[in-house]
């Protein structure tokens, strides 16, 4: 799995004319799923996510992590193109990526360690087309893996 991991001071995510999810300051953090992922995986990402230090301090330096705030807040949106191979062509391939019916569960249970670690987390609509609106805070953009 990856996660490309943003700080935001807000970001929201509409489908549609219908606003499906919403977020003040905290994570906004965009999911892609592979093929070999499972459940371990979405746990380890989470954990990851949980104690990843990007977060200003009282000094303003990138030393807190979500673990460590009062009220953690992520806005998980499913990227399959995360996953996106360009070394031929012009075109990516999607082929690394899981098939919708793996990946789901995959987003959806990487949502709920993290809410089970204490944050609160909004979703986007997996497989709709979004629209995600964010104000990155920095700006500050980490790609992970597990």
């Amino acid at each position: 799995m990856r996660a490309l991991v943003q700080r935001v001071t807000r970001a929201l995510v509409t489908v549609g004319a219908e606003e499906v999810a919403a977020i003040g300051a905290g994570l906004c953090v965009l999911v892609g799923v592979t093929q070999s992922d499972d459940e371990a995986t979405a746990a380890k990402l989470a954990d990851k996510v949980w104690h990843l230090r990007i977060l200003a301090d009282d000094e303003g330096v990138m030393n807190r992590a979500l673990a460590g705030t009062s009220h953690p807040e992520v806005l998980c949106v499913s990227q399959f193109t995360l996953y996106a191979d360009t070394s031929r062509g012009r075109r990516p391939s999607w082929a690394a990526a899981a098939p919708g019916e793996q990946a789901e569960p995959l987003v959806e249970s990487f949502a709920e360690h993290l809410r089970r670690l204490g944050a609160t987390v909004a979703t986007g609509r997996f497989g709709a087309q979004m629209q995600v609106e964010l104000v990155n805070d920095g700006p500050v953009t980490v790609l992970l893996e597990a």
